[in-house]
């Protein structure tokens, strides 16, 4: 039961009111981290490019997904109580204003920094008029010969309404008069998508795309002055609704919300900060957005493409290239052979993707005694993708495949309904999971008859997805095992995907929506126990986000017995750390760099007394929509050493000699990564390249 279902939670009459950090605000914190990477001069230039898109395009999510979701309750008149206590208008007034601050920084740090920096090592973005005649006369042609015959210029008169402006696109509003009437007209122009975002002219010389059309109205508006012109871009609600109770097919009802999905009420409005207030008005108006929703940047807009310039081989401007660790399974034996002798814990991507999870399911799909595979897919590729290609040779031979593909993962919908499409023409039985529920965890189950006739099970269960590009950028832990109480809990898992049965408990397992928060909340309770009866306790949590008001209060009452808390959180958290009488012992981290911290660890107990820590790991975050509207599942890791390991490395982030980000209890992040003597304190990351087969003690 959540605090936006009924309140406040029972048994929490004794917790303080206003205990809670509002979610929005902490994830804008969290792009704020984002954009602080891209303002550090230490960091090698390209990866601050790339830093300045992944705020752009985390951004534009947030607008798409959380604004927009706030705005429409207001609309329908159901403003749902939020667990902060503060009405949503107030919240949305709140994260409307920080997102204004953040995008003007976010343009001043692109302008101000890294525009100079980039100039400085010969990459450069220019406008029209800092180009040569040279370059403007190779423009001229390529505009004829490739921009122009895929324009569309809309005038806008009594005869011709204003046009419906897609989410996302890039446009340029002109305001032009006529030579022989003097009547001004209104025209948009749609800067082509499928265009490059940034032109390159010349070797490392790049031009906006929506430059080099505006230095060619005359010829979309032959005859007509052309006033001025602006850029504009319009965000618009793209969350799906799929109403699964009455869809009979759900892939069907999907890919027509997809083509829907472009054309949502409005809810930012981006302009040049040239833009004219005569022609910003009539904007808001037609286009139906909130005052408050729009802002005016320094051009030019739409920053997340600067993902091309963050793409150039240019080796010396990036992180240094690493080779991610073979050796988690030794190539001297199979797969299934290795798995009989130990579990093997894998930690992407310092160790191989490839060589780990690929090799699973493509020995599995060749193996002759492998009768059954079953998979999870939640977020696949858009590209190749060898564990389908090898799912579909296993189907081709004759074996059993099994695939549950979640094709309501946002914003990967349309690439997932292809893969199950392709899946299914293959033979493959895919199952799109429960209705009500996406698919969220992150499984692989292989079915093997062993030299004496017996069936075995070998099983990969992970924090992140089966996709061999995030592989090599997130990072992530997976357990790959032929335990044969995790065999049976998987089968059972999988069993409770594709046939609907009841199952509620597991051994090894906890799920959600059924025990994962009851067992969280749980294992929180024991270690307070512990505690108030004068035993060793240790909490300690790695996970993208901490919103769940039962976890946390379970995580305040923990700290109120004196129970050491650690928590390493990437993105959202709304706990207030080190607040007297509250959460005194609790600490709350966040490390964010070259990689993506993508996994979830559990642990509970110290380590070395009493033995290991109790230690879970997989693909739940601590989130509503996790614990109550998904399937997640996480696994017990109970050889002793790996366990040790993974309590070992949350403590190494949380160390102050590593660094990270202080959440302070009044929300705000402080960063700290050098000493007092200026020198940078311990990377994780850099420091895991350098070690990456530190966290597999057990070599066999």
């Amino acid at each position: 039961m959540s605090v936006s279902e009924a309140g406040e939670l029972p048994g929490t009459d004794d917790l303080p009111q206003g205990r809670y950090l509002d979610r929005e605000e902490s994830w804008l914190r969290f792009n704020q981290r984002v954009l602080e990477l891209a303002e550090d001069e230490a960091v090698p230039l390209l990866e601050r490019v790339r830093f300045l898109a992944i705020f752009a395009s985390n951004l534009d999510e947030f607008f798409m997904v959380r604004v927009a979701g706030l705005i429409r309750r207001l609309a329908a008149g159901l403003p749902v109580k939020t667990a902060t206590g503060q009405p949503p208008r107030q919240v949305l007034e709140r994260i409307l204003e920080l997102t204004g601050e953040l995008m003007l920084r976010h343009a001043a740090c692109f302008g101000g920094a890294v525009l100079p920096g980039l100039t400085a090592q010969g990459i450069e973005i220019l406008r029209w008029g800092e180009l040569s005649e040279v370059e403007r006369q190779s423009l001229h042609r390529l505009f004829r010969e490739r921009i122009y015959p895929v324009l569309t210029p809309l005038v806008v008169d009594p005869a011709h309404p204003f046009p419906y402006i897609s989410g996302l696109s890039l446009n340029l509003a002109v305001v032009m008069a006529d030579p022989e009437s003097g009547r001004k007209m209104f025209a948009r122009v749609k800067v082509p998508p499928l265009l490059p975002r940034f032109l390159e002219v010349s070797p490392q010389r790049f031009v906006p795309l929506e430059d080099v059309i505006a230095a060619h109205l005359t010829q979309l508006f032959e005859g007509m002055q052309v006033l001025e012109h602006h850029a504009f871009r319009v965000t618009r609600n793209q969350d799906l609704e799929v109403d699964e109770d009455v869809t009979e097919d759900l892939m069907q009802a999907l890919e027509h919300e997809l083509l829907r999905r472009r054309f949502g009420p409005a809810v930012r409005l981006e302009a040049e900060d040239s833009i004219s207030a005569r022609v910003l008005e009539r904007l808001v108006t037609e286009i139906g957005v909130s005052d408050r929703a729009v802002y005016r940047l320094p051009g030019p807009l739409d920053l997340a493409g600067l993902n091309a310039i963050a793409d150039l081989d240019l080796a010396e401007l990036k992180y240094p290239r690493f080779v991610p660790a073979e050796s988690a399974l030794s190539r001297d034996k199979g797969v299934f052979a290795a798995l009989r002798g130990r579990d093997v814990l894998v930690h992407h991507p310092y160790d191989s993707f490839t060589t780990t999870v690929e090799r699973l399911v493509e020995e599995a799909a060749a193996d002759p005694q492998v009768l059954a595979i079953k998979q999870t897919l939640y977020r696949t590729t858009s590209g190749d993708s060898p564990i389908v290609d090898a799912l579909i040779d296993a189907a081709d031979a004759g074996k059993q495949v099994v695939v549950v593909v979640e094709i309501k993962a946002r914003f990967d919908e349309l690439a997932n309904i292809t893969w199950a499409r392709k899946l299914e023409e293959a033979g493959c039985h895919v199952v799109y999971g429960i209705v009500g529920l996406k698919t969220h965890c992150k499984m692989c189950l292989v079915v093997r008859e062993e030299k004496d006739g017996s069936l075995r099970r070998y099983c990969h269960l992970g924090t992140g997805n089966y996709n061999p590009q995030t592989a090599r950028l997130y990072e992530d832990f997976g357990l790959l095992t032929a335990d044969t109480v995790v065999g049976e809990d998987v089968t059972d898992l999988f069993n409770h995907l594709t046939g609907y049965s009841r199952r509620d408990s597991y051994r090894r397992l906890l799920v959600a929506p059924v025990s994962l928060r009851s067992g969280i909340v749980e294992r929180i309770n024991q270690q307070r126990e512990r505690s108030v009866d004068g035993n060793p306790a240790r909490i300690r949590i790695k996970c993208n986000a901490l919103v769940d008001e039962a976890v946390i209060d379970a995580l305040y009452r923990a700290s109120q017995a004196g129970v050491p808390v650690d928590l390493w959180i990437r993105g959202i958290c709304a706990l207030r750390p080190g607040v007297p009488g509250l959460s005194e012992t609790i600490r709350v981290r966040s490390i964010l760099g070259r990689f993506l911290e993508h996994s979830r660890l559990f642990t509970f107990g110290p380590i070395g007394e009493d033995g290991p820590p109790d230690v879970f790991l997989g693909s739940a975050d601590m989130m509503h929509r996790n614990l109550d509207r998904r399937v997640e599942q996480l696994v017990q890791v109970t050889e002793p050493a790996m366990r040790d390991d993974l309590a070992s490395l949350i403590e190494l982030a949380m160390d102050e000699s590593t660094a990270s980000w202080w959440l302070g209890d009044d929300g705000t992040w402080t960063r700290r990564h050098i000493d007092v003597s200026g020198k940078p304190l311990l990377d994780i990351q850099s420091h895991l390249i350098t070690a990456r087969g530190r966290w597999r003690s057990v070599d066999g």
